[in-house]
């Protein structure tokens, strides 16, 4: 198969910093996105479903779980980096039919014309404000709803409220999940915001984290995950997956979110007065 590969160092400025597309030497075809330096994907156009950052190997596994192996998925992501997460489900999941939305014009044509997508990916791209995008959306469309929006390293306000959540559970599925992806430092106290305010919307909540986060002992990536009925994530097979991962973690959900959780309070949208 003859690979799309752009020049190395391609480097652009975007309206959110400098995007540079750096190939990886050890494996031809895999290239990382950097924004002002900091890495924020990694894509293997030749082998989609590996993923190298821990985070996109747990929400890999929310994507493994939310359906039977094989089936189809209606997906909205929320924040498109360099596209590697509906490249693994368009892999894994063929007749997905997908949505991104990202507010980075610049960044979104420069992936998608440097590291397209194949033809049958079945994604479609919504430049835009997340927050605001989900207002627009009909409701009932999504298996699974990914947020992974950052701003100099900052989730916005508007993707960590109650508000958010109600939003984008309004466009879920009767089965369908919630993820986002939160970056944190011990002792994990934007993990414990985030999954307490998931909890005051929805019944069921488990976050997945490498081992040494749960500890308190490093900082690093959380993955919370949400649904509509009690009982629906399943945290058995989250953790069984966690646990054999390179970077072994676990998924906490059940009767252990409310000790997670201890002392969180919840995030609302502010309250604009005149």
């Amino acid at each position: 198969m003859n690979l799309p590969e752009p020049v190395a160092g391609v480097a652009m400025p975007t309206g959110f910093g400098l995007a540079e597309l750096v190939p990886d030497a050890t494996a031809p075809g895999a290239w990382t996105l950097q924004v002002d330096g900091v890495p924020q994907s990694y894509v293997d156009v030749g082998d989609p479903t590996r993923m190298k950052f821990d985070y996109m190997r747990r929400l890999v596994t929310v994507v493994d779980t939310v359906a039977e192996p094989g089936v189809p998925l209606r997906v909205l992501h929320l924040g498109g980096g360099a596209l590697s997460l509906p490249r693994y489900v368009a892999a894994t999941r063929p007749g997905s039919v997908q949505t991104v939305v990202d507010r980075d014009t610049l960044l979104m044509a420069l992936i998608w014309d440097r590291l397209p997508l194949p033809a049958d990916a079945g994604v479609t791209m919504l430049l835009g404000d997340a927050r605001e995008t989900l207002e627009e959306l009909p409701a009932g469309e999504f298996d699974l709803v990914v947020a992974d929006v950052y701003q100099a390293a900052q989730m916005p306000r508007s993707i960590t409220s109650t508000g958010f959540v109600r939003a984008a559970a309004r466009l879920l599925r009767p089965d369908g999940l919630l993820a986002v992806n939160v970056v944190d430092v011990p002792p994990l106290a934007r993990s414990r915001v985030m999954a307490a305010t998931l909890g005051a919307v929805l019944p069921d909540v488990c976050v997945i984290a490498e081992n040494g986060m749960l500890r308190g002992r490093k900082w690093g990536n959380t993955v919370l995950v949400a649904g509509l009925s009690a009982g629906r994530i399943p945290v058995q097979r989250l953790n069984a997956l966690a646990a054999r991962d390179q970077e072994p973690g676990r998924a906490v959900g059940g009767a252990d979110m409310p000790a997670f959780i201890s002392g969180a309070t919840p995030l609302h949208d502010r309250i604009v007065t005149s």
